[in-house]
């Protein structure tokens, strides 16, 4: 069967930028290694905004200026990107939450062979569960995780949500912790 790892949106800004916080600084150790002892296709979302972020439906409900392309914001967080220095990877720029091409990609990279997806990344409860549910939707019978060490959320509350929403649409959780 083959592998596909869906790291989202490891990039400065909301790591340790303008929406960072400690919980995402926190998990760029296990985001690292799980990259480098991945066997399988990786892709790598990038949240990407443009100069006129204030201006878009967004920018009106978020008013934090982020992941502006060409930014150091916009960069993924340095000790990931040399994790992916390493692999083989697909970077996947979206302009919003989910990724309408993530699929399509994926489905031209498996063709017709059997496949899991594991997701990883931030935040949780925006990018990473807009992406899980829209893999799940794509591929309602592919097995799809998400691993809960290597993910965190707008807060933890946020983080323990978007797991619970998951595990209800049949996303398997990964190495959660017991509260």
């Amino acid at each position: 069967m083959k592998q596909i790892l869906v790291v989202v949106d490891m990039q400065k800004d909301f790591v340790d930028g303008a929406l960072g916080s400690q919980e995402a600084v926190a998990i760029v150790p296990a985001v690292a290694g799980k990259i480098r002892a991945f066997n399988g296709d990786i892709f790598v979302t990038l949240d990407t905004h443009f100069e006129n972020y204030m201006d878009s439906a967004e920018g009106k409900k978020l008013p934090v200026p982020h992941c502006i392309k060409g930014t150091p914001g916009w960069a993924l967080n340095a000790e990931v990107a040399s994790a992916l220095a390493e692999k083989p990877h697909t970077p996947v720029e979206k302009l919003t939450f989910g990724s309408v091409d993530l699929p399509e990609l994926i489905r031209k990279a498996v063709g017709e062979e059997r496949f899991s997806i594991e997701l990883i990344g931030l935040c949780t409860d925006i990018c990473v569960v807009s992406n899980a549910l829209l893999l799940k939707a794509s591929f309602p019978e592919a097995p799809i995780a998400v691993d809960a060490a290597c993910c965190a959320g707008v807060t933890p509350a946020g983080h323990e949500a978007a797991l619970a929403t998951m595990r209800s649409c049949q996303i398997d959780v990964l190495n959660q912790e017991v509260q």
